[in-house]
C-alpha cells in the first residue's frame, strides 16, 4: 500500500491506495460512465478508507458542474410546510441528494413571479439539474424548464408536453380503483368521492379510478363527487356538501388522507358512525395522519421516498451524459387496511 501524503487526502492518494491510475480515479469520482463496475467499486472503497472529499471548486472547473440540484415545487409556500405529504417529499429529496453528495436548492414556484425567478435561477448555471413536482393545468413551469437545456425529471405527469420528458409518477388511477372496489366488496353501494382539484393530474386520475370502479355515467358521477383542495378544510367542506346531495351515502373515497380526515369530521358532525354507517378510504398513507386519525384510516399507500429515489437515479443518468430514452415510470401503490373500512 502506497504511503499517503500529509493533510487532506488527494486524488493521487486515492489512486495510489487503489493501485489504479489517477485518470481512472478521476473518471470514477466525476461520474463518468465508461468505467467497469469492479474498478468503480475499488475506487469507492479507497475513497471511503481514506476519507477523500473532492475539492468542489476544482471539480466544477473540470466538470462544469455545481454539485447542486434543485427541487422545484409548484405549490404555495404555506401549503408545503403545512401538508405532511410535501414535507415527506422534501425530506426524501434532501436525504436522496445527500447520499449522492449533492446540495439541495428548494425553489417554490406557484405565482407567475415565482415561476419567473425559478426559471431565471435554473438557467443561470447555479444548478446541474432539477426535480420538478406537482405542476398544475396551465402551469408554465414545465415548458419553461424544458427549454433551459438542463436535465429535468418530473414527479407526476405534466398536463401537456409529457412526450419526450422524464417522468416518475404513481399509479393514481389504479389506486383509486382499488380503494373503491374494497368499499364495494364490503357491501357499500352509494360510494361518493371527495376528489381533488380539477387542475391537478393526480386528482383527475384518482377521480377516474373511482368512476371506473363505480361504473357511473357523467351525470351520476358529478352528483356523487365533490372537488376540493388537498387539505382538512377542503375535505370537510366537500363531505358536508355530499351529505346534502346524497344523504344515504354509505362509502367515501377521499383523494388524500388529509381530505379523508376532514370528511371524518363532517360525518361525525352529522351523526354518522365510521365504519358502521359509512366506510372511508383515503390516499397517501401519511403516518402522522392515517395512523393518528379516529378511527385509524384505511388508505392507499404511495411512497414519496421511492419516487424521489427513482427521479434522482434518472437525473444522474442524464448528468453522466448517457444517451437514454426519456423515462416514464409509474410506481405501484398498496392498499393498507385499518379501522375506517
Amino acid at each position: 500500500m502506497a504511503e499517503r501524503s500529509a493533510g487532506r487526502p488527494t486524488l493521487e492518494d486515492v489512486a495510489a491506495h487503489a493501485g489504479i491510475s489517477r485518470a481512472t480515479v478521476s473518471r470514477v469520482v466525476n461520474g463518468a460512465s465508461r468505467v467497469s463496475e469492479q474498478t468503480r467499486l475499488t475506487v469507492q472503497r479507497a475513497v471511503e478508507e481514506l476519507g477523500y472529499r473532492p475539492n468542489q471548486a476544482a471539480r466544477s472547473l473540470v466538470t462544469r458542474r455545481t454539485g447542486t440540484l434543485a427541487v422545484v415545487l409548484s405549490e404555495p409556500g404555506e401549503k408545503l410546510f403545512e401538508d405532511p405529504f410535501f414535507a415527506a417529499v422534501i425530506r426524501a429529496a434532501h436525504h436522496e441528494l445527500s447520499t449522492v453528495d449533492a446540495q439541495m436548492a428548494l425553489l417554490i414556484a406557484r405565482s407567475p413571479a415565482e415561476v419567473e425567478r425559478a426559471v431565471r435561477f435554473l438557467g443561470s448555471g447555479h444548478t446541474d439539474g432539477a426535480l420538478v413536482f406537482t405542476p398544475r393545468r396551465g402551469d408554465p413551469l414545465p415548458g419553461a424548464v424544458r427549454s433551459l437545456g438542463i436535465p429535468v425529471v418530473f414527479g407526476g405527469r405534466p398536463w401537456r408536453g409529457g412526450r419526450g420528458l422524464d417522468v416518475v409518477s404513481v399509479a393514481n388511477e389504479a389506486g383509486a380503483t382499488q380503494a373503491t372496489r374494497l368499499l364495494l366488496s364490503l357491501g357499500r353501494k352509494r360510494i361518493v368521492t371527495v376528489c381533488g382539484p380539477s387542475d391537478q393530474a393526480a386528482a383527475v386520475d384518482r377521480l377516474t379510478g373511482w368512476r371506473v370502479a363505480m361504473e357511473l355515467g357523467p351525470d351520476q358521477a358529478a352528483q356523487w363527487s365533490e372537488p376540493a383542495e388537498f387539505n382538512l378544510e377542503g375535505g370537510e367542506r366537500a363531505m358536508t356538501e355530499l351529505l346534502r346531495r346524497v344523504p344515504d351515502l354509505d362509502g367515501v373515497f377521499a383523494a388524500s388522507d388529509l381530505m379523508a380526515v376532514g370528511a371524518l369530521r363532517a360525518l361525525h358532525a352529522a351523526g354518522r358512525r365510521v365504519p358502521e354507517d359509512v366506510a372511508v378510504v383515503g390516499f397517501d398513507d401519511l403516518p402522522s395522519v392515517a395512523q393518528q386519525s379516529q378511527p385509524s384510516l384505511t388508505t392507499i399507500r404511495q411512497d414519496p421516498g421511492a419516487q424521489v429515489r427513482e427521479m434522482v437515479a434518472i437525473l444522474r443518468e442524464r448528468l453522466r451524459g448517457n444517451e437514454v430514452r426519456p423515462r416514464n415510470r409509474m410506481l405501484p401503490v398498496e392498499l393498507i387496511r385499518r379501522e375506517s373500512a
